[in-house]
This record gives structure tokens, sequence and C-alpha cells, in this order.
């Protein structure tokens, strides 16, 4: 990849970024699901839409933090003025067992294709997003289908799919819980590499440097990305940032929008 191109893209969406946020209106601590006094405090979401959006392509953000930290957030980098985007919240592990944080981000998902077009984005124009934790959630709602079915939606209707860093064997957090170390690997339902699929939406996959990723997490990704395609996937990509570390957002966040830009421009021809 040529890093120096990343970057000037990135100083780009930073500009316009700025530049157009104060056009966006927040709708802030929309429930989501309901529940116990937990499920109220964590499972809500944040929607940011341009002035005047209509039927505007929709990127939904899932926060990291391992699956037992973090709260939702709507990255400002993304508010380029042409999509809405909504930030999830979730319940946290150990007070929720990782198939219930799964199933919130299913949930959340739903909410979504519902509920969006009142605030200006399209229900047939989502885009999954995360950072690391949230990365995970968005690969496990799209490559097992029966997570939205649950909901009677099906996967194949989000328009695409970009973790940030995923992880995508069994997440270390489920593995903790089992009392397995974090360094063996593991690959069972709760992993999306389990649920690989040639028939998936479209991936754009982001990792950071190989050597300073944590716990192979490059090496995971670039596994994932190979058995997509020997799965018969004919739309994905995997982009390693040199120089970063997991921390690796702000190199993602113009490679996120382009990939959703790019799509939106094909669909109109």
């Amino acid at each position: 990849m040529n890093i120096k191109r990343v970057l000037a893209v990135l100083a780009a969406v930073l500009c316009m970024a700025a530049a157009h946020a104060a056009d966006y209106t927040f709708t802030r601590n929309i429930s989501y699901r309901s529940g116990d006094e937990y499920v109220a405090e964590r499972c809500l979401l944040d929607v940011a839409a341009p002035e005047g959006a209509h039927d505007a392509p929709v990127i939904v953000w899932f926060h990291g933090g391992g699956l037992t930290g973090g709260n939702k957030d709507i990255p400002r980098e993304l508010l380029d003025g042409s999509v809405v985007v909504v930030g999830v919240g979730y319940r946290l592990s150990p007070r929720a067992a990782v198939t219930d944080i799964v199933d919130d981000a299913a949930a959340a998902v739903a909410w979504v294709f519902g509920n969006i077009s009142t605030y200006g984005g399209s229900p047939e124009r989502i885009y999954l997003a995360g950072h690391s934790a949230g990365g995970y959630l968005v690969d496990m709602v799209t490559l097992d289908k029966s997570r939205l079915g649950r909901y009677c939606l099906d996967a194949d209707d989000i328009k695409g799919v970009i973790p940030f860093s995923g992880q995508v064997i069994t997440h270390f957090e489920e593995r903790r819980v089992r009392g397995i170390p974090d360094k063996q690997p593991v690959i069972d339902s709760l992993a999306p590499l389990y649920h690989v699929r040639g028939d998936a939406p479209p991936m754009l996959i982001l990792s950071g440097d190989r050597e300073l990723e944590m716990l192979g997490r490059y090496e995971e990704n670039a596994y994932f990305r190979r058995m997509l395609l020997l799965a018969g996937h004919e739309d994905v990509t995997l982009y390693e940032f040199d120089g970063y570390g997991h921390d690796m957002c702000a190199p993602g966040y113009p490679l996120l929008l382009r990939f959703v830009h790019e799509r939106e421009a094909a669909r109109k021809r």
C-alpha cells in the first residue's frame, strides 16, 4: 500500500469532517431493545444525520474495548456531510455473556434497518464498521446469518462490512471466560472464521502493522481474507497500515468512506 497516499487522503477527510460536523443533527441515547436495568443502561445508540438527509447511506459504528469496556461513539472523521452515522453501545462482559453481546449487535442493526429512514438514512444502503471488539461484532453479525435471522432480516442486505483490526478467531474474552489462555487460538461458532462464506456482502478488512498489532491480529485477518477468497468471495480487500499498531483507526476512516462512496457511485451507474 502507498502510505503517503493514505495520509494525504486522511488529511483531506479530516478537513472535510471539521467543515461538515456542524451541519449534522445528533439524536442521542435511543434505546434499541428492552430488558433489565443493565440493558437500559447499555443498549443505546446515537444517530448523526446531515441536515436535510434523505435516503442517505448509513454507517453503523461499533466501538472497541475488548468486549469489557468502551462506550458508544460517533467518529467525527466520518461526518463528511453525505452519510448518516449510528454509534452503538452494547452490554459488556462479565455482566453479559459474549453470545448476548453479539445479539445486542444484531438487535442494534435490526433497529437501524427498521428505523433509520426516520433520520434520513436508507435501510437499503447500510454499512457496518467497528474497531477491535466492534470489528469482531460486525463480522459475526454479517457472516453468521442466524444472528440477524432472529430478527427476520437477511444479513446479505448489508451493503458492506469494514472491520478495523477485528478478532476473527474466537474472541479472547470468550476464551478467558472458558479458562483458555489468550495465546491459544480457538475457532468455533463464536469465531467469524467459522462462518466464512463466499456469498457474504463486500468486505474491507483493515489491520495495523503485523509487527505492532496485538497477538497476531494481522495474520488472523490475512488468513480470514484468504479463506473468504477460497470460499468464492469476489469482493474482499485487506489493508495493513505500516507503522500503526492496534490503534489504527485514523488511517482507516478515509478508506471506510472511500469504500462507501465507491459502492454508492457504482450503484447509481
